[in-house]
């Protein structure tokens, strides 16, 4: 007689019992997942800055100012920049470039198709440690073109400031958008409900910008 044990009537209809409470405990924590809404809080943007005009080599700073207009205090104000848009999954004959001040070659059979068109020289918040030497800043997130302030008070303003270097030349299209948080729990709107989100259509001149050295060390720049 070989050594395998044969379960009883009364263990089967046991383990039987258990599996079908955990599929309807499974199926009732999916519903109530599904049902669960993202907070929503209100947000106004009282300024957002990036020359539409540029040279190569040009050092230019994009700027997004966030006030909390609403009652209650924002988890963790973010900022993401995009490139066309940052919809995800972006419309159709779109880039969705997942890094900031880039855009997608349309060679194919590429390994990264990302491509920078601005270097960030200095990102948002405050400059601590390795960002002196050209690191993401103690603003950045584990997205690649996310950054976050902290928290923001009723009536309180956090400002977005990139300086940024042009090294492409062309036409090109920057997107950005504001959440109120990382996690997809928190989602900030304006008064009338709406995304905080735009677009920059920016010119890139092949053409540098002209400049020289003074007597005292100084770059001073010629013409726009």
């Amino acid at each position: 007689m070989s050594g395998r044990r044969l379960r009883s009537p009364r263990s089967c209809g046991i383990i039987a019992g258990v599996a079908a409470t955990l599929a309807i405990t499974g199926c009732g924590t999916g519903a109530r997942q599904s049902a669960s809404k993202p907070r929503k809080f209100t947000v106004a943007i009282p300024s957002v800055t990036f020359p539409a005009a540029q040279r190569l080599a040009q050092r230019t700073h994009l700027v997004i100012t966030v006030r909390n207009a609403g009652a209650r205090t924002i988890p963790d104000i973010a900022a993401s920049i995009c490139n066309v848009t940052c919809d995800y999954p972006a419309p159709p004959g779109q880039a969705s470039s997942a890094q900031a001040f880039a855009e997608d070659l349309t060679t194919p059979n590429l390994a990264d198709r990302s491509r920078p068109v601005w270097i960030i020289d200095r990102p948002p918040g405050a400059c601590r440690f390795s960002c002196p030497s050209g690191g993401a800043g103690a603003a950045v997130t584990a997205y690649s073109n996310t950054w976050a302030l902290g928290s923001l008070a009723p009536g309180s303003t956090a400002r977005f400031d990139w300086a940024v270097t042009a090294v492409t030349p062309g036409r090109h299209v920057v997107a950005w958008q504001i959440a109120a948080g990382l996690g997809g729990d928190a989602r900030a709107v304006l008064a009338n409900g709406s995304t905080p989100e735009g677009r920059f259509r920016i010119t890139v001149s092949s053409a540098p910008q002209r400049s020289y050295v003074n007597a005292q060390g100084q770059v001073v720049k010629i013409g726009p």
